[in-house]
């Protein structure tokens, strides 16, 4: 079974996206193509974030909380000891 991600991208005006993948090199690598609409033609992409799951359900309700959080708390996130980069 494939591991569930969800991760955080940010490109080089400092702008954040965040998302969830079952193959996270393809997803930003899409990212990076214009092949996603939200975060097209806003510069390169690069992953600052990532978080496993083994179940599909709880790695959505971790992307859909993370949706909700302001920029202060996804830079902590990013430099705390949750992050598996």
């Amino acid at each position: 079974m494939k591991p569930h991600y969800v991760y955080i991208i940010q490109n080089e005006s400092g702008k954040l996206y965040k998302g969830y993948s079952q193959d996270l090199e393809q997803r930003v690598r899409y990212h990076n193509e214009n092949r996603s609409t939200y975060t097209s033609n806003k510069g390169l992409w690069q992953l600052v974030f990532k978080k496993t799951f083994e179940e599909k359900s709880e790695a959505l309700k971790f992307e859909k909380m993370l949706k909700k959080q302001n920029t202060k708390y996804l830079l902590w996130l990013i430099d705390s000891d949750k992050n598996e980069l």
